[in-house]
């Protein structure tokens, strides 16, 4: 029986996230794959990528992969990563495209002005180490995190750690390492499991069920992002 399964699209370092899991959990069998088969047999899945998203669905589909997802994302463990989050949603304004609409929400971009508290203009994408605002649901604070992901504005209050399993072991504002022009706005606030700032709050991880996503790359984010990696090889929902 194959543990963990790595789906193989095409898209992104898929090298770095089955080493991370494989230092995590050294006794599982894991492996990368682009045979639906394999990812339908898998006890768990991860669905990572890198690249534009037009891309990742064309590739997605002519692999013959998007049922296989799908299936996986509804029925065992599943951890999206970076594009492997956008995907999930119904729809990104890269491109112009749709997702695989399992959660309700669209994908957008930064603006094209972003500027620091000192006035400062950011890049665009959004690159390298940043803290990681996790949610303690059910809280207000979730409500406000929709709303900032939407209209921008405000301070989240993010002084408890998140309840979520993955979150177990991982301190608040730990620094996860980001590469991304696009975030996600969740329609449903209570999938909401984490905000980071870039400059305003964006939502970078969500949770429903079986399901867990996140913006950052927890492959390239050493102890935090190996912990978080950890977690979700034991996680049982």
């Amino acid at each position: 029986m194959i543990d963990v399964a790595v789906v193989d699209y095409g898209m992104g370092n898929l090298r770095s996230v089955e080493q991370a899991l494989r230092k995590v959990a050294p006794n599982d069998k894991i492996i990368v794959s682009d045979d639906a088969g394999v990812i339908a047999n898998a006890r768990r899945v991860v669905f990572p990528g890198q690249g534009a998203m037009p891309d990742c669905m064309r590739e997605l589909e002519t692999r013959g992969l998007r049922n296989a997802v799908l299936e996986a994302a509804r029925n065992k463990p599943f951890l999206g990563i970076c594009i492997g989050l956008q995907m999930l949603f119904e729809h990104s304004t890269e491109g112009n495209v749709a997702g695989l609409g399992i959660l309700r929400g669209e994908v957008v971009r930064f603006a094209s002005d972003l500027r620091d508290a000192q006035g400062s203009r950011l890049k665009v994408p959004h690159m390298g180490w940043n803290r990681v605002h996790q949610i303690s649901t059910p809280r207000p604070e979730v409500e406000d995190a929709l709303a900032f992901s939407t209209a921008g504005g405000g301070k989240l209050d993010s002084g408890l750690a998140g309840t979520h399993p993955l979150w177990n072991g991982i301190g608040q504002n730990a620094r996860f390492y980001f590469v991304h022009s696009y975030y996600v706005r969740p329609q449903d606030a209570a999938l909401i499991q984490a905000t980071s700032d870039y400059p305003q709050p964006f939502v970078c991880a969500v949770a429903r069920d079986n399901l867990f996503g996140v913006q950052f790359h927890p492959e390239k984010s050493q102890t935090a992002g190996l912990k978080l990696l950890q977690n979700f090889v034991q996680w049982n929902p």
